[in-house]
């Protein structure tokens, strides 16, 4: 019977949750729920000047927003726990004492110093750096010595020799490695903590990872680890090297290119589905031209035959179109929730309004739907709504104002305006046409001059919108304000 799939996501909490990483989550969470298979998530903490709780939290949190819920692990539990490796020391150190015991292992007592003169020496030499095996076979009397003069030892493991490793890669192939070039690795610091490679053999295997999917700075990693699955004797997993994310300069993705950490989006105000369908899209290659993915067609489309080798760019514009298809989807009362703390955040909201004030407050956010990309844009957008005062955005708008028709539109618009008796989306379109008709003008000539003469720019909201929402005081006062601005008198 074959066994049920098994994946982790295993982050280290040392900083805000990065989107590669998000990415590294996301894919393994489809896996698992397109084979039904288990998602695991463990903390591996052994860091222990930079990992903090806030950062667990960070990460925890993002995912769950994300979406992205894990059946065994932190926060849920489950039968292979604890889940945080620096809560599974003594784990560690019972497999420790089995490589040493079995001379699979033995204590290096190298200081530091002499480790980067050595590095020096190969890399003077043209030599790929790595660990000569000084220590590799001291005496009982060496290691008194070497303890006397208070030398706290790592400990290394043994490195077979002349073996080709194969990692066999579900993205990549077969990629070989040469033993001779890894030199005898550190598992256990002088302070009694394993290293990443070390930790994370017995972790796997003791709960039951059966495929490992992680990012491509992963892949070098990967021989020394099948090393120690070999001499610790566990069923080694199947692993998948996903590619890098980068910038759009083609450069590894970093502060430089923008917000890198899942919580700055959060704030910035994308939504999780956005994110989601983004990542999916990420160095995956769906069957077909599709680009916008629910949950459940991504469970069911994913697979790592389609997960490309090549680096994938992380493309802003990509990911701004795809959130404004999200944010339009919202409800009209989702999209007013959402846009809220944004609007407070400018100070065009205190969260307190009622009645009248509230409703035209909500139809006002809603003229932002078809313009934001994402929710710290729809106070920019909704702007001219809470200041006459602007300016004309290009020489190319003022302009519009100083062609021969202006000052007959503009008369004949404010004289019907002044007499209209309501003013709404449908009377507001009337008034235009009214106005079209008896100038026998084009529709650009009417409209252009009227949108810039209320907010400076040639874009911008529907009128018919954004007329009723000024009402008529605002909108002819704007509309001589720019006039006078721009010297055109009627």
């Amino acid at each position: 019977m074959e066994k049920k799939l098994k994946v982790r996501f295993a982050p280290s909490p040392t900083g805000p949750f990065h989107i590669g990483g998000a990415r590294s989550a996301l894919f393994n969470w489809l896996l698992a729920r397109k084979e039904h298979g288990t998602m695991l998530l463990r903390i591996e903490d052994t860091d222990r000047d930079r990992s903090k709780p806030e950062w667990e939290a960070n990460i925890k949190a993002a995912l769950r927003w994300l979406g992205i819920d894990w059946d065994e692990g932190v926060d849920v539990g489950g039968p292979n726990g604890p889940y945080r490796q620096m809560e599974r020391l003594d784990i560690y150190k019972k497999y420790t004492d089995k490589l040493l015991a079995e001379g699979k292992a033995y204590y290096c007592y190298c200081t530091p110093e002499e480790l980067e003169a050595e590095r020096e020496a190969l890399t003077a030499q043209g030599k790929m750096p790595r660990y000569m095996g000084k220590c590799r076979n001291l005496t009982p009397e060496q290691r008194a010595a070497y303890e006397a003069e208070g030398r706290k030892p790592t400990i290394r493991f043994r490195v077979p020799e002349d073996q080709d490793i194969v990692v066999h890669d579900e993205v990549r192939g077969d990629v070989h490695f040469e033993s001779n070039g890894i030199g005898d690795f550190v598992i256990v610091k002088s302070d009694g903590i394993p290293t990443y490679n070390y930790a994370v053999v017995i972790d796997d295997a003791l709960m039951g990872v059966n495929c490992v999917i992680r990012a491509e700075e992963h892949l070098s990693n990967t021989p020394r680890q099948l090393l120690l699955y070999d001499a610790l004797g566990f069923e080694k997993p199947t692993f998948g090297h996903i590619s890098l994310i980068l910038g759009p300069d083609h450069k590894k993705m970093s502060k430089r290119h923008g917000a890198t950490s899942v919580d700055q989006y959060r704030q910035m105000g994308y939504l999780p589905d956005a994110i989601v369908n983004f990542l999916a899209l990420l160095g995956w290659a769906p069957n077909s031209d599709q680009e916008i993915f629910s949950r459940e067609e991504l469970i069911r489309e994913f697979s790592l035959d389609h997960v490309a080798k090549n680096p994938a760019v992380f493309d802003i514009k990509k990911l701004n179109w795809l959130n404004a298809h999200y944010m339009r989807q919202l409800s009209d009362e989702d999209y007013v929730a959402f846009a809220v703390p944004f609007m407070k955040e400018a100070g065009y909201m205190t969260g307190e309004e009622t009645g009248e004030k509230l409703e035209w407050l909500k139809k006002v956010i809603l003229t932002a739907r078809d313009q934001a990309e994402f929710g710290k844009e729809i106070p920019e957008k909704v702007a001219l709504y809470f200041t006459d005062a602007f300016d004309f955005e290009t020489p190319e708008a003022e302009a519009v104002l100083k062609e021969e028709t202006v000052p007959q539109v503009m008369g004949l618009f404010l004289e019907k305006l002044a007499a209209a008796e309501n003013l709404d989306h449908a009377s507001t379109k009337a008034l235009f046409k009214a106005v079209q008709k008896e100038t026998k003008l084009g529709g650009k000539k009417v409209f252009m001059p009227v949108r810039v003469a209320l907010t400076g720019n040639q874009h911008g909201p529907e009128l018919a919108e954004m007329i009723p929402l000024l009402g008529k005081e605002r909108t002819a006062a704007r509309i001589r304000g720019s006039l006078a601005k721009a010297g055109v008198s009627l």
